[in-house]
């Protein structure tokens, strides 16, 4: 086809089977002007403009290939393959609307194509017409069992929508994928069906054992009152990412919350030498350390806070009943009349008890 296109220029079948030639090779990059110049020797010949339109969709130049497969589809406008592609080019150029009327028009010629089906589907649900894309996606997995993958995009387009019931519906439909069972039991977590959220979560982390689905599953156990293995499940986790901050934080709070004081202030100590400016982490490794009458460590913490300049009437509080129950009678003192003087009112039985203690520790500094 070379030395024929060589031998007469002008020759546009030539030209023609020389392009397809090159694109049954794949070499888009010599198929294209091939292609062009057998329409500039035959203008809208019909199977150049639509391989043409195919071959610049593929190579992602939808914008480029619309004119081409325009011309095709207004040649043969029954036929169901011009249509079809001319669909796919205005979808990824961004026009759902001329998408969907040539999927439509594409299906009207054949009504039992999948891909079409398929197509008009994605073409609704970027129209924001939910219910009439879901009907399409059914369909096309109907039609055939490989497009059955695409009711997960479907599923997607639910959460997005708020509407997890439907989702969750769709994800029960794939019991053998792992990233949808993880995705189910993360929706009826959030829909507060924990039970039933355990053995989808359990299923992803056996299979694929990330910190995010530990995460999940340690919020399934903790829901359903498993203290035990959610603190399992985090502690494989931190252990997986120990320099994650928020992760040491989850754990050392589920940790306090067992009253496993001492593990929770090495997790805490853990997140706050990670983020060394977290004021949230000195403060609960300073309430963990003081709860567990670890007064020293827990006074260095809240001095970590007063460093940082986030010193609230709680932190007075808590320093003063430490360095009360240190016997420091004179900077005790100090921090519950500090306190006094800043919390306004707002924590009245702490209030009353440093009003109580301020006042014995007067009396037992002036007895001196």
């Amino acid at each position: 086809f070379q030395k024929a296109a060589a031998l007469d220029p002008k020759d546009y079948a030539a030209h023609f089977h020389l392009a397809l030639a090159y694109s049954l090779q794949n070499d888009a990059a010599h198929a294209i002007p091939e292609y062009k110049k057998t329409l500039e020797l035959k203008p809208a010949l019909y199977q150049a403009e639509l391989n043409l339109g195919i071959l610049l969709l593929r190579e992602k130049r939808p914008s480029d290939a619309i004119p081409h497969l325009e011309s095709a589809v207004t040649q043969k406008p029954k036929e169901a393959r011009p249509q079809y592609q001319l669909a796919e080019a205005y979808l990824a150029s961004g026009d759902p609307a001329k998408a969907a009327q040539h999927f439509a028009a594409s299906l009207e010629a054949d009504p039992k194509s999948p891909a079409a089906e398929l197509g008009l589907g994605r073409a609704e649900l970027l129209r924001n017409q939910l219910p009439e894309g879901a009907a399409h996606f059914r369909k096309a997995a109907e039609l055939d069992p490989k497009y059955r993958d695409a009711l997960l995009e479907l599923a997607a387009a639910y959460e997005k929508a708020k509407q997890p019931a439907e989702a969750i519906a769709l994800y029960r439909q794939f019991p053998e994928n792992t990233g949808a069972q993880e995705r189910l039991g993360e929706l009826l977590l959030e829909s507060k069906q924990y039970a039933e959220a355990i053995p989808r979560l359990e299923k992803a982390v056996a299979e694929s054992p990330t910190s995010a689905n530990r995460l999940a599953l340690a919020t399934a156990y903790r829901m359903n009152k498993e203290p035990a293995k959610e603190l399992e499940q985090l502690g494989k986790a931190a252990a997986a990412d120990p320099g994650d901050y928020d992760l040491r934080m989850i754990y050392g709070r589920a940790l306090r919350d067992e009253r496993q004081l001492a593990p929770a202030a090495q997790q805490f100590y853990a997140a706050a030498q990670k983020k060394p400016e977290s004021v949230e982490a000195w403060n609960e490794l300073a309430s963990v350390l003081i709860i567990h009458e670890d007064y020293g460590p827990g006074l260095a913490a809240l001095d970590k806070v007063k460093a940082l300049g986030k010193e609230s009437p709680g932190n007075l509080f808590l320093r003063a009943i430490t360095l009360d129950r240190l016997k420091q009678k004179k900077p005790a003192l100090e921090s519950y009349e500090q306190f006094l003087a800043t919390d306004n009112g707002k924590n009245p039985d702490q209030e009353f008890q440093a009003r109580q203690r301020a006042r014995i520790i007067k009396q037992e500094l002036t007895k001196r």
